[in-house]
């Protein structure tokens, strides 16, 4: 589709995943839930300047916030390829409002101290961890295929939405009633989506007849797949390399706003409510944007405007500069999110597809962690304007560094089951646990095309180590030229089924490619299992 095509069906298409009532009551539940959550950011960084101001303290809330995306993700993300996404979600945000409504009664009672600030945003933030990639994985279940896209693109909005007005009404709601009432309005919040989840009754999909894969295994799959999978990684190092140095601006804006500009809590959540509000005006922008810049040049404006905005927070000695720092934040970050957000998305297959952008959100909030302490110590040391100057040239010289690992090549790629390879042909009855499986590729070629067929040959290796294999070779006949075999050892009998299942509409073209060097049509395969006494 073009440029001209993707802009013309744009506009029309934006409401309709909320014609699908799922979406509707799902997305509105998650917005009311986000609301709150950043009516507690807000009023945890605030909370914290007042129990300890010191610069690396307050930027360690951050950190808590994010630490757990980065320890929990992957293994959230196993979890969600594996059980019934539904009760899964239910469960954690059920116990996740539990832990708000404790935490907001020890605010209450005044029993608040650094220590259990930090305690009590890690564990929300290890529940929020667990059900992001179960949350986006259930997108498909909300809506037909024809309308994910546009669905995306509205629980980008909504989350924007909720960054815009969650600040400006946790630093309102802080001035009004105390720095308790955002604590208390984040365990109601939560409410909605459990009460949607209640509600909700997901549409029966396409089910494998095979068993589910067991966690561990689970996660090393994910693990091995995103391996081998060049459009995830280049991905994923562009992601590091733009979220370690633009962490330190949302680290370290409590202190640009109390400290540098000398304002109350209100203005601190105005500061990120413009933030969240120049975000949503820039994502109106970001279709004609990419069809005249391409994603690569999309991200790098994405990343000057970051860095100018960094400039400018480190300059801020007035409302008017961090607003407009703010203004400049906002726009960029949506860009660059969503350019990588869209990068991860269409790099995965469905079946990977949680664990896969779990992984990418391991290195998002990895980085923001990392970055949000370092940059905290950074500003111990040399004082909050350098930190800012530092980040801001550290955020250009990434782009710079990382420019050679393109974004979005994986747009285009037909990645749904192309379920072509013929069921194994077996003498008797094995057990699905039996293993190892050793897979033999026979191909005769004449000797004249040896070297492009081994060229050809080289793709096929990432797609087998990708979808299970362990061991991957190719040899040769010393007594007869043109002789190749092919083999690949898989763990056991069940994890080769399983890559039955895996082999995607564009992993057939490559090995399409590889077949028509072969002189007798299909080449010979030949499955060996380990004996066993």
């Amino acid at each position: 589709m073009s440029a001209a095509q993707g802009k013309v069906g744009l506009a029309p298409s934006f409401l309709a995943p909320f014609r699908h009532r799922g979406f509707a009551v799902i997305w509105t539940a998650t917005l009311i839930s986000n609301v709150g959550w950043w009516m507690y950011s807000t009023a945890s960084g605030w909370l914290m300047t007042s129990l300890n101001p010191d610069p690396f303290i307050v930027a360690l809330v951050q950190a808590a916030s994010s630490l757990p995306i980065f320890l929990f993700a992957i293994p959230a993300g196993a979890l969600a390829d594996i059980f019934d996404k539904r009760k899964f979600l239910l469960v954690v945000e059920s116990l996740t409002t539990a832990v708000s409504a404790i935490y907001a009664a020890i605010v209450a009672f005044g029993l608040a101290t650094p220590g259990n600030l930090l305690l009590f945003t890690f564990l929300i933030g290890a529940a929020g961890a667990l059900t992001v990639p179960a949350w986006q994985a259930v997108v498909p279940q909300l809506v037909p295929n024809d309308d994910l896209p546009p669905a995306i693109a509205a629980n980008s909005a909504g989350v924007n939405v909720s960054r815009a007005l969650g600040p400006a009404l946790g630093g309102l709601t802080i001035s009004a009633y105390g720095v308790v009432a955002p604590f208390w309005a984040n365990a109601l919040a939560n409410l909605a989506i459990v009460g949607s989840l209640l509600w909700w009754r997901p549409r029966d999909g396409a089910r494998t007849l095979l068993p589910a894969e067991r966690f561990g295994q689970a996660i090393l799959a994910g693990l091995r797949y995103a391996r081998h999978n060049q459009h995830l990684r280049a991905t994923m190092v562009r992601a590091a390399g733009f979220f370690l140095f633009t962490s330190a601006y949302w680290a370290l804006l409590p202190l640009v706003s109390r400290e540098q500009i000398g304002k109350g809590p209100e203005f601190y959540g105005v500061l990120l409510g413009v933030i969240g509000a120049s975000a949503v005006v820039g994502a109106f922008f970001l279709p004609w944007l990419k069809g005249r810049l391409g994603p690569d040049w999309l991200m790098a404006l994405g990343a000057l405007g970051q860095a100018v905005a960094i400039v400018l927070y480190g300059l801020a000695r007035d409302p008017i500069t961090a607003l407009l720092a703010s203004a400049i934040a906002g726009a960029s970050w949506i860009a660059a999110l969503a350019t990588l957000g869209v990068s991860a998305q269409v790099a995965l297959p469905d079946w990977v597809r949680a664990r896969g952008l779990a992984l990418y959100t391991t290195v998002f909030f990895g980085c923001l962690t990392v970055g949000s302490a370092a940059w905290g110590e950074i500003a111990v040391r040399v004082g909050l304007p350098a930190a800012h100057f530092l980040a801001a040239a550290g955020t250009v010289a990434a782009t710079v560094l990382t420019w050679r690992w393109k974004l979005q090549t994986g747009v285009g790629v037909d990645l749904t089951p192309s379920m072509h390879w013929p069921a194994p042909i077996t003498a008797q009855a094995i057990g699905q646990d039996r293993g190892p499986v050793l897979v033999t590729v026979e191909y005769r070629i004449r000797p004249a095309d040896r070297e492009a067929f081994l060229e050809a040959l080289a793709k096929v290796e990432h797609e087998r180590r990708r979808d299970g294999a362990y061991a991957w070779g190719v040899f040769e006949d010393a007594a007869e030229a043109g002789r190749m075999v092919e083999t690949f050892l898989v763990e056991s009998w069940l994890e080769h089924l399983r890559q039955h299942e895996r082999v995607t509409n564009a992993d057939r073209l490559v090995q399409d490619a590889v077949q028509r060097f072969n002189l007798s049509g299909a080449p010979k395969v030949t499955h060996f299992i380990a004996a066993e006494l």
